[in-house]
């Protein structure tokens, strides 16, 4: 037995080879896997051999690559030498001349599907909950196994590059209409029946390309309409990329190379572009931020350790409106009983009717049925009566960013609570030490910061105010998770940390505008630097009259604290277009003109804001905005408001889609060098202003070396 997989060979003479690598919750592609798989080859060897199963003990089939192995690759002779000895060893397992058979039981992704690819049948377990695909483009990276090349020759170029190039997972039955596996089975038992049966019935399998009249499905790089489509892909990929993801034009590159080779050449080709991902400056940004970090987060790297776990059963949901409709759906969802509440029946059943809407939508798209929705809005009771928060684990306020409102509320809710409740406010500005005032139980009292919209936001920001406990920090942390969304803990402060660092991104593009920067040119500098959305559109669908509200309570706050308050250029922008009435989408207007089919730029803003003679260059205007949020991240750290560099990184990409391919904020700091940071950031200063000076924590790092660890 190797110590990846356990070999049995049955009385009908099949083989079966069970991955199951030792000390890994998953089986993952590497050495000790691979040398597993060739073990399972030798053994075929055996004259009562008539075949082999590769299947896997785990409750996945295979995850894919290992990445703690990429991560220590510093040469690209390392990556193209691992891609090479893998495909040697699946070449050998599809040319050894028995039938090998797949048999999927869980996940089969990135490298563990190329697993399944060079066996000549693959049978899955039909379950919606399985998914197979190439995820690795979202890493970065491209598949090393064989995967553009099997892929091309199995399923057809354009299916293979839609595969590779879109990294997304698909589910046993679309797997099934594409060709890509063989059968699906219900269960384990017929999984497997299925498999020795396909054996017995094909002795001597051949993989199609492997057959003497071989053509690749769909025609290969020559042909008309293939040729054709790869011509226009890289336009359509750099539309949707801006050319910031290598990878992409490397899969594309790849697949093109490779269907004008032969088999073994087209694997090659393929090898070479994966060490040129691996050794990306994007890879590895992506995989440190969105897999080593991430995964320190979800492990409860913020968490208290001293606290156990818990899970709330009940919760209480204070203001019915979009914010408080969407947690009430996400906590249904995982099971927790609801209280939604509003001032009037009206609008909590309203609120209610936001999961209805969602849940409609499932079913009439045949992701849910009728049973399961009705379950789902079972769980959650709209009211208006205070009294039904009684038996809340805990309540979170959704009101209207009013500090007088949100007394109000948090008085009223503790007075029904037991001792030990946790209460919560999803402000999305206002400071939780100044909220928690209103509590008679501050150390229960955090912050959590839900974004819009809450059923499709994967962050959640948990905001610790100065007396919160680490019981309730705790609880809160575990609520997050437990509803599925992934939680960045940080220190109380003005805007916390996503609403005060996404601020410095769209005013930064306001001002551009101020400053006679035509606004085309603006919101492509955006889309160029990798951020979802460009800033002028961003602050319309945010609201400009809620960046005014906000601005206004501030520079309220800190007079009332004696303290400065320094206004962005920008905001003279928004003060002057709510004054119009150009308050955002909501209104219908903005910066842009909204309507059911889409927006388009105000046709007056470049006649109240006139464009100058002498623009800037888009380097100028990407730095300007990217130096902006990287800046005022560094600043969090250097104030004590993040806690921890993983927050920094995952909070700027989840919470308002800061350009994954940089890493994160914090890791766009790492990635320049602090040096080259300090002088690029000194630069901008001296032509736009103070608040591109270097945070004094960067200019520490330029003199010692350091970086956000």
């Amino acid at each position: 037995m190797n110590a990846s997989i356990q070999l049995t060979l049955g009385d009908d003479g099949i083989l079966v080879a069970t991955m199951d690598l030792a000390g890994r919750p998953m089986n993952v592609v590497g050495d000790t896997l691979m040398e597993g798989i060739a073990a399972a080859i030798e053994r075929l060897a055996d004259p009562a051999a008539k075949g082999l199963i590769l299947t896997s003990a785990k409750a996945d089939f295979c995850a894919g690559g290992d990445l703690d192995r990429m991560s220590k690759w510093t040469s690209p002779e390392q990556p193209f030498e691992a891609s090479m000895a893998m495909k040697q060893v699946l070449r050998k397992l599809e040319l050894q001349g028995k039938p090998v058979v797949a048999a999927i039981n869980g996940h089969a992704l990135g490298g563990g599907l190329e697993l399944a690819l060079a066996c000549h049948a693959r049978f899955v377990i039909n379950d919606k909950r399985l998914k197979l695909g190439q995820p690795e483009v979202k890493l970065g990276l491209l598949p090393g196994g064989g995967g553009t090349v099997r892929l091309s020759r199995l399923v057809g170029m354009q299916q293979a590059l839609q595969i590779c190039g879109e990294g997304n997972d698909m589910a046993p039955d679309k797997a099934l209409g594409m060709g890509l596996v063989t059968e699906m089975a219900a269960g384990r038992d017929e999984l497997m029946a299925k498999a020795r049966a396909w054996i017995a019935a094909n002795p001597k399998a051949r993989q199609p390309w492997d057959q003497p009249k071989f053509r690749m499905p769909g025609g290969d790089s020559r042909t008309p309409a293939i040729a054709q489509m790869l011509a226009i892909a890289p336009s359509v990929a750099s539309s949707k990329t801006w050319g910031n993801y290598p990878a992409v034009k490397h899969i594309m590159s790849a697949i093109f190379e490779g269907g004008l080779l032969d088999f073994d050449a087209a694997s090659m080709v393929e090898s070479r572009y994966f060490a040129a991902c691996c050794m990306s400056p994007e890879s590895k940004n992506i995989i440190g931020t969105m897999w080593y970090q991430l995964n320190a987060i979800k492990k409860g790297a913020s968490r208290p350790a001293e606290v156990p776990k818990g899970q709330v059963k009940k919760l209480g949901i204070l203001g019915a409106g979009m914010m408080g409709g969407g947690i009430a759906y996400v906590s249904a969802k995982a099971g927790i009983d609801v209280v939604l509440l509003d001032t009037t029946q009206e609008a909590a059943d309203r609120g209610k009717a936001y999961s209805q809407g969602l849940l409609d939508k499932a079913v009439k798209k045949g992701r849910s049925t009728a049973e399961k929705r009705d379950a789902l809005l079972a769980k959650i009771t709209p009211g208006t009566d205070f009294a039904l928060l009684q038996g809340c684990d805990l309540v979170i306020e959704a009101v209207f960013e009013d500090r007088a409102v949100k007394a109000d509320v948090t008085k009223r809710a503790e007075a029904q609570l037991a001792p030990g409740a946790v209460f919560a406010s999803n402000t999305s500005t206002l400071p939780i030490t100044g909220l928690a005032q209103a509590s008679l139980r501050p150390a229960n009292f955090i912050g959590l910061h839900f974004f819009s919209p809450v059923d499709k936001m994967p962050l959640v920001e948990i905001i610790v105010g100065k007396e919160t406990s680490a019981e309730t920090l705790a609880r809160g942390f575990d609520y997050v998770m437990q509803i599925g969304k992934t939680p960045i803990v940080v220190n109380d402060s003005r805007g916390f940390y996503t609403s005060r660092v996404f601020g410095t991104y769209v005013m930064e593009g306001i001002a551009m505008l101020k400053e006679g920067v035509h606004p085309r040119s603006i919101e492509v500098a955006g889309l160029q630097a990798g951020m979802p959305m460009p800033p002028l559109a961003l602050q319309d669908e945010v609201s400009l009259s809620l960046g005014l509200h906000v601005a206004d309570q501030t520079k309220k706050d800190l007079a009332a604290e004696g303290k400065p308050y320094a206004e962005h250029p920008g905001m003279s922008v928004v003060r002057q277009l709510c004054e119009i009435g150009r308050i955002g989408k909501k209104a219908g207007k903005g910066f842009y003109d909204w309507n059911e089919d889409g927006k388009t730029l105000w046709p007056e803003l470049t006649r109240l804001y006139p464009v100058a003679a002498q623009q800037p260059g888009q380097r100028e205007l990407i730095d300007r905005l990217m130096f902006a949020q990287a800046n005022e991240a560094a600043r969090c750290v250097e104030e004590g408001v993040l806690r921890s560099t993983a927050d920094g990184n995952i909070g700027s990409i989840f919470g308002w889609g800061f350009a994954p391919f940089q890493g994160g904020a914090l890791q766009f700091i790492n990635a320049m060098g602090a040096k080259a940071f300090v002088a690029r950031a000194r630069e901008l200063a001296a032509r736009h202003g103070k608040r591109f000076e270097p945070a004094a924590i960067v200019v520490r790092q330029a003199e010692a070396g350091g970086r956000f660890e």
